[in-house]
């Protein structure tokens, strides 16, 4: 399908090639649109370019309008206040526009990028041997979110998960399994909950014996050497932990509904090679320096206390690495393997600090340029009802899974007790897609730098902001078009439509600048609040206009037509932040 342009870049166009015969000796010029309560559009910007010009406001925007074409396009225009315009679109240039979005069955008319990019998303990081917490949720979920927007926009994607699979606790739980052989089941054997069961109590041992047993210390530490080294029979026993800890994150991600492919785990572990070798190209160029026997990068703007210098330690006096080198590894890699024109990073706030200082380095050294870009997508923390940090009664970490789990079982209530038509079976598979749904839209209706309060009570709400409320739409529409039998949507451009229908149909055709506008700038919140005013503006529509009691058969095929280009707009912007739609509720 050939894409749609939408209503509010044509009328930008047309006032532009206006503005430019009225004003020849300016040169092009490029009015700006905004919504308004009085019209469908205000254009501002005359009073600029007639200052600039040494021009009356209102003069000049009189002008504009005695050389606007309307055509089938506006169906008014005036000069407000000191030289703004109202804008005014006709009917059937919003049906007509709808029709062509609507025969697009797939992108909605929405064209993707003309020269794509190659973006790799670093998010969903959780920790090889240790369970997945609510501090896990929004990486993941925002990540997935940012993903599917920039697909949809034309760019080729690259997940990174960047697990936690190295370091001095795997020498522990390494020596722990040398010394009780079989405590691990190979991970084909186990599902996620056997999995994550197994790895806690290895861990738990290991760390008991660690603690108490100066002799396996010391065995652990030198074990942790051998795993960097690449002992033999030491990564074996590695590699089982990495394997059973897959299995589990897998259920989780499963549960969250993610896809979250096995090529594109990749752990700290795999670039352990690259290590030494980023030292190397960061001294010699001179962007790293020796310190205390150390190799750090300093930043003047960067300090500590007493006004000292915060260096960022990419190696450690005693030769060891940490994470400063495997993220800059990881940038080596990401932009010359990889070919990466983008890097995004979906990490916590408090982490943002570290990666101004690996980005700063990594320009530094040439890896990242004006061609290169990085991004440091840095969430809040998830917080209880009381406003602090998210934690059990006893005021442990909330588990992920738990979490997800008591999401679900809320659902299933809401679902169960609207239900109608459904089995038992029916209503949980819903209760699934309305629970994982709650947690996800509470956490991308909210802007990414903010903290967020955690109120399964609010997010299963059927009012209010919440992804239950836009199902529910999705479904109600899918009733209604059950219900009109052999009755099909269809588009009559030549009926007048009603204030609520204008007003839906403008918010239909602004969907595709709304998606690039919230991708360009990594705000799935903004996403979210498009789908929330669509389904809040088919709300108004169905109080205001009857559907299948219109009056006339072709008003209801329009308004069928309305209503089910409605319904893809939703199914697909929920999509985009990785939230299904039931059919039926």
């Amino acid at each position: 399908m050939a894409p749609v342009s939408s209503i509010a870049s044509h009328v930008q166009q047309r006032i532009a090639d206006a503005l430019t015969a009225a004003l020849p000796e300016a040169g092009a010029a490029d009015p700006l649109l905004r919504r308004s309560d009085r019209a469908d559009f205000q254009a501002n910007g005359i009073l600029a370019l007639a200052k600039k010009s040494k021009a009356n406001p209102r003069e000049l925007a009189t002008q504009v309008v005695e050389k606007i074409t309307a055509g089938d396009l506006l169906a008014d225009i005036e000069v407000s206040g000191p030289g703004f315009l109202n804008i005014t679109v006709s009917d059937k240039a919003i049906t007509e526009t709808l029709a062509a979005r609507y025969a697009d069955t797939d992108r909605l008319g929405v064209a993707p990028k003309d020269k794509p990019g190659i973006t790799v998303i670093d998010y969903a990081q959780p920790n090889v041997a240790k369970e997945m917490h609510v501090g896990h949720l929004r990486s993941a979920v925002i990540g997935d979110a940012l993903r599917g927007m920039l697909d949809f926009t034309g760019e080729q994607t690259i997940g990174r998960h960047h697990i936690g699979d190295w370091g001095t606790q795997f020498g522990m739980l390494i020596q722990y399994l040398i010394e009780h052989p079989g405590e691990l089941a190979p991970a084909e054997e186990v599902d996620g909950e056997q999995a994550m069961s197994n790895l806690n109590r290895v861990y738990k041992a290991s760390r008991a014996v660690f603690d108490s047993d100066e002799e396996f210390k010391e065995r652990a530490r030198k074990r942790v050497v051998a795993l960097q080294s690449g002992d033999e029979e030491t990564l074996k026993l590695w590699q089982q932990f990495v394997d059973e800890s897959k299995v589990y994150f897998y259920s989780v991600f499963g549960k969250l509904d993610m896809e979250v492919r096995d090529d594109e785990i990749v752990g700290e572990s795999a670039y352990n090679d690259l290590m030494p070798e980023t030292a190397r190209l960061l001294e010699e160029s001179g962007v790293a320096v020796r310190s205390e026997g150390a190799l750090v990068v300093f930043f003047d703007e960067i300090r500590g206390k007493d006004d000292q210098p915060v260096p960022l330690i990419v190696q450690k006096a005693d030769g060891g690495f940490g994470y400063a080198a495997s993220d800059l590894s990881a940038i080596r890699n990401r932009v010359f393997d990889l070919k990466a024109t983008n890097l995004v990073y979906v990490v916590d706030v408090r982490q943002s600090l570290h990666f101004k200082m690996v980005f700063e380095t990594a320009r530094r050294a040439g890896w990242l340029t004006d061609e290169v870009t990085a991004h440091n997508m840095a969430y809040g923390t998830v917080l209880g009802a009381d406003g602090k940090p998210f934690k059990t009664r006893e005021g442990e970490t909330v588990k992920l899974e738990d979490l997800l789990d008591e999401a679900i079982q809320r659902a299933a209530d809401v679902v169960r007790e609207k239900a109608q038509d459904l089995t038992e079976d029916e209503i949980q598979e819903r209760a699934a897609q309305v629970g994982i749904g709650a947690v996800k839209y509470a956490d991308l209706s909210t802007s990414p730098s903010r903290d967020y309060k955690f109120d399964l009570d609010q997010m299963v709400s059927l009012n209010g902001d919440t992804s239950v409320y836009l199902q529910y739409a999705y479904a109600r529409i899918q009733s209604i078009l059950r219900k009109a039998g052999d009755t099909r949507p269809a588009a009559h451009p030549e009926l007048e439509l009603a204030p609520a229908e204008r007003a839906l149909g403008l918010h239909l055709d602004a969907f595709g600048e709304t998606v690039f506008e919230a991708t360009a700038e990594y705000a799935p919140h903004k996403v979210a609040a498009y789908l929330y005013q669509l389904a809040s503006l088919l709300t108004k529509f169905y109080d205001q206009c009857p559907v299948l009691k219109a009056d006339t058969p072709a008003q209801v095929e329009n308004r069928l037509f309305l209503v089910d280009l409605t319904a893809r707009t939703l199914h697909k912007g929920m999509a985009l932040l990785g939230i299904r739609t039931p059919e039926r509720l």
